[in-house]
């Protein structure tokens, strides 16, 4: 078996105006500017973001989407810890401009997802321990308890024809 294993570590994105989207991304997921400068093969200039000490950078911003193209970002999607920490970053997005938010309920995640200020889709996420085959959504009201919630969660997994708990999806993603 190959020792090869690719790890994905970061992304960019271009943007139009650096300082609104750095200070979008830095205020609502707690990262900073660890390097800012003009691009030596590239004429951009980059704002590197990191929510990490351990890395350098985990999104790097530059200039150079042209004003009239919308976005081409499918998602840029956000891990985080509990149904509270999703709940804050509903809040915190919305009171910093973004749009668009609604709740998905994926089965093998809890999700919201919202346009940044240029319209790029983000999506902040937790996983939960069941797996259903994507893609799936029902909605999802972060109004409920997290009781309610992770109850109705694994109601609709099991329901579903699909159903795995993640650590059999794990078993059958491994001996595949």
């Amino acid at each position: 078996m190959s020792s090869y294993s690719p790890v994905l570590s970061h992304f960019g994105v271009f943007v139009n105006d650096l300082d609104l989207m750095s200070k979008f991304y830095c205020e609502v997921f707690d990262m900073q500017v660890t390097d800012r400068g003009e691009g030596q093969t590239m004429p951009f200039t980059i704002a590197f973001l990191s929510g990490n000490p351990m890395q350098h950078h985990q999104l790097a911003l530059a200039t150079g989407r042209d004003l009239n193209h919308p976005s081409t970002v499918m998602q840029i999607s956000f891990k985080i810890k509990d149904i509270d920490n999703l709940r804050d970053a509903k809040k915190r997005a919305l009171e910093r401009g973004a749009t668009q938010m609604r709740g998905l309920n994926h089965g093998n995640a809890l999700s919201i997802y919202f346009a940044d200020p240029e319209g790029n889709t983000v999506e902040v996420y937790l996983d939960t321990p069941w797996y259903v085959a994507q893609p799936h959504g029902d909605p999802l009201d972060l109004d409920m308890s997290d009781g309610d919630i992770w109850s109705e969660t694994e109601r609709i997994c099991r329901e579903d024809p699909t159903f795995l708990t993640v650590e059999e999806w794990r078993a059958q993603f491994t001996d595949a």
